[in-house]
């Protein structure tokens, strides 16, 4: 039989998200789908010593604290998911293997070892779609609205994975719409001192991500993933520091991405008269 619980987060476990800045003024909308680490009480440590829940496996390290740097910044909507994406990956389709992982890079995750699908919906029908159901309905609202809206999802990679060493200081994310991505990656380059991935180290897609394809393609609206290396991020002065370019470059992005698009209309006007 499935023993499933009634339920997996308890009343005195924290809320499956934050949102800041619900009602700003910004155009852009952040998420930060790897934000927080913490772990529901039921779940205890899934079977790791503390050592292993600070490392990345459990989160993305400085992500959170940049967007939320930024969000204050632009006065942007921002949303950060609490739980480690050891409970459950936020920017995974439930439906897929690696929505909860046994192993993590080389770690072995017993607590998600011998999970049963009852107890994996429970997970996903308490922390993954309450995070995305609220996400899918700000977006809403602003649609209905009649409000611009550029998603800008906040992720952070280490400096070295299975002993491969990475040189880039940030990397734009995308699936098939490059638009937003591409001006970004310009803007980074311009700055003289970064080296900037083009869907490295990680590109999107419908099998690996979900926030980008789902509230971002789907939806048509413009979009980017930032992945930040972490040992940029990792301290206080770092994270303001990446907040403060962000803020610097993302209303200059958004400047151009208009400029682009009022082009496009002007020509697409002119052929079809």
């Amino acid at each position: 039989m499935d023993a499933t619980p009634a339920r997996l987060l308890s009343d005195d476990d924290p809320p499956v998200f934050t949102l800041e800045q619900e009602k700003g003024t910004s155009p852009f909308f952040i998420t930060c789908d790897h934000g927080g680490r913490r772990l529901p009480r039921r779940l205890g440590e899934l079977g790791l010593p503390e050592s292993e829940l600070l490392r990345h496996i459990a989160w993305d390290i400085g992500a959170g604290a940049v967007a939320r740097h930024l969000g204050h910044a632009l006065d942007a909507f921002t949303i950060h998911q609490t739980y480690s994406r050891l409970v459950i990956d936020c920017n995974r389709d439930p439906a897929v293997e690696s929505s909860i992982v046994v192993l993590s890079e080389s770690t072995k995750i017993p607590g998600n070892a011998r999970l049963s699908p009852g107890e994996g919906a429970v997970r996903a029908h308490e922390i993954f779609w309450p995070y995305h159901n609220r996400i899918g309905q700000a977006l809403d609202e602003r649609r209905g609205a009649g409000r611009p809206t550029v998603l800008i999802a906040m992720h952070s990679f280490t400096p070295v994975f299975k002993g491969v060493t990475r040189r880039w200081h940030v990397g734009v994310l995308y699936n098939r719409d490059s638009r937003f991505a591409h001006i970004m990656k310009g803007l980074f380059e311009e700055e003289g001192d970064l080296v900037v991935g083009d869907n490295e180290p990680y590109a999107v897609s419908d099998a690996s991500d979900y926030t980008i394809p789902v509230h971002g393609e789907a939806r048509g609206i413009p979009h980017v993933e930032f992945e930040i290396r972490q040992d940029l991020i990792a301290d206080g002065a770092g994270q303001r520091l990446w907040a403060e370019r962000l803020t610097r470059l993302l209303p200059e992005a958004y400047r151009r991405l208009s400029a682009t698009e009022l082009v496009k209309k002007t020509m697409d006007a002119s052929t079809n008269s």
